[in-house]
């Protein structure tokens, strides 16, 4: 008897301390957020105001840089030059900076090492010179490669733990790609979604939407006013529309696809006819040359902005998509610094312009879906792809950019322009993948 009291007193003694836990955790929700959302309001508020002032600097110069060469052709010819200088300091001084966007990831994901404070003036050089002289990249690359270096610098400055060390790189993409697009919202989402296909870093949430709001408020704070475009005529919802939508989806998932594997391809074959690297810039700077004088047009240096204004207007060359792609993996190739992005919306919205006239739909309307559908396969980010389209086109797109995001997202596959991605799920059923593997891991298993 004094047995089963003893027993008695013991288990209510537990149903006591569990029923205390549960209300000490119920408590300590609201404190716990309250605390979670000051500590990021000022983390992620200067995150994003360093990363707004960078991205409002770098576009400013890439604006007089654009200029100048548009002003005097002869740049074209410094091209090798530049490369050369570029690479050669990249390698004398950059460290892991080449890794550029995947460095990042990787340091998300718990990798060794840091994102050095040197890879943001380095980057915003090297992208400013490319664009100077005539090199087809973009500039997502260099904003985000920015945001990530100087959140890990005030992270270090800080003393963050490893878990809110990944919250601040998360940050610094985010205020990255949304002050530079003016896409707070799709920033705050790519933030969390490029990180892993199928996956996203929740956690992320609140901090990135934090630091994308403010990143692009100090931008446009510092005069800087981004591009619109306007699309006054949306169709009706009906089933031909959208299936004509998602057989010109399943064209951008391929585009994407295209960019990605063309642009790896280059990039070994480069490297292994000239391992180094300024060499290999060099030479790189000189078959853009040849390729402008042998095709007698410059339409596709630089980000190609222009073929985005002829896109929408049903001008765009026939196949302005694929010299566009060519272009743009051939920089990138030859190592040349900048993003992947602006050329995946030319290339989005010319190829949409282009397959307007085979479908009988409205032009502005495929080049819109265009625009944001192929940089949605080729970064595997249809989500962030998706509110950017919503942004920057309006809600009578919703149904729209739905369909276009996911298809382009399904048809291209497990590849991708951000090689140390994971895979949090894969895209169909029936596949064997090897769980958080990269898509640079996939990609070396397929050989």
């Amino acid at each position: 008897m004094a047995g089963d009291g003893m027993s008695m007193d013991k288990r209510q003694m537990k149903m006591r301390l569990g029923r205390d836990s549960i209300r000490e955790i119920r408590e300590m929700g609201p404190i716990a957020a309250g605390r979670f959302l000051l500590k990021w309001l000022v983390l992620g508020g200067i995150v994003g105001m360093l990363t707004g002032s960078a991205a409002a600097l770098f576009l400013a110069a890439l604006d007089r840089a654009t200029d100048a060469r548009l002003s005097h052709p002869w740049l074209l010819l410094f091209l090798p030059l530049g490369g050369a200088v570029v690479s050669y300091l990249y390698g004398k001084i950059g460290g892991d900076s080449s890794k550029g966007n995947n460095l990042i990831l990787d340091q998300i994901h718990g990798g060794e090492g840091r994102v050095p404070l040197r890879m943001a003036p380095l980057v915003l050089f090297g992208t400013v010179v490319t664009h100077l002289f005539g090199g087809s990249v973009g500039r997502e690359g260099t904003a985000v490669q920015m945001g990530g270096s100087l959140a890990e610098g005030l992270g270090t400055v800080v003393r963050l733990n490893a878990a809110d060390r990944r919250l601040i790189l998360m940050c610094g993409i985010a205020s990255g790609f949304g002050a530079v697009f003016g896409t707070p919202l799709a920033g705050a989402m790519f933030g969390m979604e490029v990180l892993a296909i199928g996956l996203l870093r929740s956690e992320g949430l609140v901090p990135c939407l934090i630091a994308s709001l403010v990143g692009d408020i100090v931008t446009r704070a510092w005069g800087i006013q981004h591009h619109l475009y306007q699309v006054s005529e949306v169709p009706a919802i009906t089933g031909p529309v959208m299936l004509k939508v998602a057989v010109a989806s399943v064209a951008f998932g391929l585009a994407g696809l295209l960019f990605s594997e063309s642009t790896r391809w280059l990039k070994a074959l480069y490297t292994k006819l000239i391992p180094y690297a300024p060499l290999k810039s060099f030479v790189g700077g000189l078959v853009i040359i040849a390729l402008v004088y042998i095709g007698g047009t410059r339409d596709y240096l630089g980000l190609g902005l222009p073929l985005i204004e002829e896109a929408f207007k049903g001008d765009a060359p026939t196949f302005a998509f694929l010299w566009k792609s060519l272009y743009t993996s051939l920089s990138l190739g030859a190592g040349f610094q900048g993003g992947e992005v602006t050329p995946l919306f030319v290339i989005g919205s010319t190829l949409g312009s282009t397959l307007a006239g085979l479908l009988q739909v409205s032009v502005p309307f495929l080049a819109a879906l265009g625009f944001v559908a192929v940089f949605s396969g080729a970064a595997n980010t249809p989500i962030a792809c998706f509110i950017m389209g919503v942004e920057l086109f309006g809600a009578g797109f919703l149904p729209y950019l739905f369909i276009a995001c996911a298809v382009s997202y399904l048809f291209s596959g497990h590849t991708g322009i951000y090689l140390s991605q994971r895979i949090g799920t894969a895209k169909t059923t029936g596949i064997d993948i090897p769980e958080n593997s990269t898509l640079s891991f996939v990609r070396q298993k397929k050989r």
